[in-house]
């Protein structure tokens, strides 16, 4: 008799789901959930994108930096050769040749310019940097997605695992009785059609395991093009579906530690952060900047003749006139509008998650409560009506109803644990950093 629907899986069943045909024999390879999250993350398209997209940023923050904070060096060397037309410069003298040449010369020397004071470039400078941590953030959000799709493939697939073991069970309590019915006929104490009923029974449940077979193995094929490795090959899931309590806790703290966890509503913050930069470095293009210059080199009718020749000056440059500036300055605005509409939608979209998670996770606690109460009473009544028409007091039509009553009950029992598993993955991806809110969640299991 059994005891329960979600367990882990029998060795012999494990290998019917796994193999198909021509599958070399090989041990299929044993996996978590953290590992399949891990797997996810390195090969997951969407965070290598992410990723591509840091270093994006961060190199448009490094042209910020040099432009804002470093020198600009330049060398330069020529030599040449040439002659002067006097009389097309205007210059015409009795006795002077119309054209002279032709003669050399050659230099060789280093030129640099340094910003002093350029606020308009210190608040790009600021605004790459807010926009690199806004890069970084999304990056994690990527991630905390990834995080929360694998999470519901594996778990798609330990709710398979454990329809396709609950079907094996009916198959094995139908088996059974057939021998019974098969036994109690050739004994005079049963009938013909106890006989079919039990055949009809057994056909229909070997029927239901191939189907919860296949769609086990479909589930597996999702998980492994999720984990980037090749569909089809042996894989075990190393954890099955189980049931775990999640003490319950007060919604508003659990809003307010999202909103400081929650990568997305971080990022827009620091993107906020950046667009009131670029405000402020639009504002400085009007303002005064101050630059230092300077050049040192050698110039001469010839190589070796070469006299040092240096120049060392200060410039200051003001912008009388930019109406680009004031385009911009629009821009700016109506993006800040934008994005502060944004973070306010966000904001109340978390707290919704939340809510809602929490709200799932409460009524599938309760479902699972009353669906294991409705499993045991299934199995009870399976037990009488087994004993009742091995007694020879009742007919096969009692076990019967009492094994389809047991199949609603498990997989009533299977939908409320996956319901309740993945409102807790569910929040953990609203509360932010989705893997280590699984991880603790998971360890109560």
């Amino acid at each position: 008799m059994r005891t329960g629907c979600v367990r882990r899986l029998p060795a012999g069943l494990l290998f019917a789901l796994l193999c198909v045909s021509g599958m070399s024999a090989q041990a299929p390879a044993r996996l978590t959930l953290q590992e399949a999250i891990e797997k996810s993350l390195a090969a997951n398209l969407n965070g290598l994108l992410a990723s591509a997209r840091v270093d994006e940023a961060e190199g448009a923050r490094l042209r910020s930096y040099a432009a804002a904070v470093l020198p600009r060096v330049n060398a330069q060397s020529y030599a040449n050769v040439q002659n002067r037309d006097l009389r097309a410069m205007g210059i015409s003298l009795p006795g002077m040749p119309e054209v002279v040449g032709p003669f050399s010369n050659y230099y060789i020397g280093l030129a640099a310019q340094q910003n002093l004071i350029d606020r308009a470039s210190l608040h790009a400078l600021r605004s790459g940097e807010r926009a690199v941590d806004a890069g970084k953030l999304d990056e994690r959000d990527a991630r905390d997605l990834i995080v929360r799709v694998t999470a519901a493939l594996y778990l798609i697939a330990e709710s398979a695992a454990a329809r396709a073991e609950a079907a094996q069970a009916r198959v094995t309590d139908a088996t059974a009785l057939l021998k019974l019915a098969q036994d109690k006929h050739d004994a005079g104490t049963a009938t013909g059609v106890d006989v079919l009923r039990a055949q009809v029974q057994l056909a229909n449940d070997q029927q239901s395991l191939l189907v919860a077979r296949n769609q086990y193995r479909q589930s597996l094929l999702a998980l492994q093009r999720d984990l980037g490795t090749t569909p089809g090959a042996p894989l075990e899931l190393a954890e099955t579906l189980r049931y775990g309590a999640l003490r319950a806790a007060a919604v508003e703290p659990l809003v307010q530690a999202a909103l400081t966890a929650r990568a997305d509503y971080l990022s827009l913050a620091s993107q906020r952060q950046s667009l009131v930069e670029q405000q402020l470095a639009n504002r400085a293009r009007s303002y005064p900047k101050l630059s230092l210059n300077g050049a040192f080199g050698g110039i001469g009718r010839s190589v070796g003749g070469m006299e040092a020749t240096g120049l060392l000056q200060g410039e200051i440059d003001y912008t009388f006139f930019d109406r680009d500036r004031q385009g911009e300055a629009q821009q700016l605005a109506s993006r800040l509008r934008s994005i502060d509409e944004r973070i306010g939608d966000l904001r109340r979209g978390i707290e919704e998650d939340v809510r809602e998670a929490l709200l799932s996770l409460d009524s599938a606690a309760q479902q699972v409560e009353v669906a294991a109460q409705g499993q045991q009473l299934a199995h009870r009544e399976l037990q009488l009506s087994q004993d009742r028409f091995a007694q020879g007091t009742a007919n096969n039509v009692e076990v019967i109803t009492a094994q389809d009553e047991l199949a609603r009950a498990e997989e009533n029992y299977i939908l409320a644990v996956s319901s309740h598993v993945d409102a807790k993955f569910a929040l953990a991806r609203a509360l932010g950093d989705t893997q280590k809110k699984i991880a603790e969640f998971e360890a109560g299991r």
